[in-house]
């Protein structure tokens, strides 16, 4: 059986964003529609459409912990303090692995200019960072939904 992980990695190798990979990981546990969060999710590769701002794997776990709280309380007020208070913790640790929960601070390079990409190219930042983000995103938010 494949694990949430190795879901999120193969499906950001196969070519999906960031945000994409680490939502549609958690699909099969909180039985959403594949198409639909791809869709929903697919603006936020790139740190938002590529404005290298909140990085994709945050917003990614970001829209699962969402989910997760909306399943456990049917109560707004709990969804939303459990949302924030776990959205808050997520960003201590996060930022605690990474320093930022910019994508431009953590790639360290502008994906808007060709020296930027080819700077992401010959370091090839989508293995040895960006899969690394998506890896511990998914392991931060599975500490903390269990």
């Amino acid at each position: 059986m494949i694990t949430t992980k190795e879901k999120a990695l193969e499906s950001f190798k196969s070519g999906m964003n960031c945000a994409q990979s680490v939502l549609l990981a958690f699909s099969d546990q909180y039985k959403f529609d594949d198409n639909l969060a791809f869709q929903i999710s697919s603006g936020f590769g790139g740190g938002m459409g590529r404005l290298q701002k909140t990085c994709g794997a945050v917003t990614g776990a970001f829209m699962v912990i969402g989910i997760h709280n909306c399943e456990k309380y049917s109560n707004h007020n709990l969804q939303t303090d459990n949302n924030r208070s776990m959205i808050q913790e997520f960003n201590r640790r996060f930022t605690q692995q990474h320093q930022s929960l910019d994508c431009r601070d953590i790639i360290k390079c502008d994906l808007n200019t060709e020296e930027g990409q080819q700077y992401c190219k010959d370091n090839d930042t989508k293995e040895s960072i960006c899969s690394k983000c998506i890896s511990d995103s998914i392991d931060i938010v599975q500490s903390l939904i269990n």
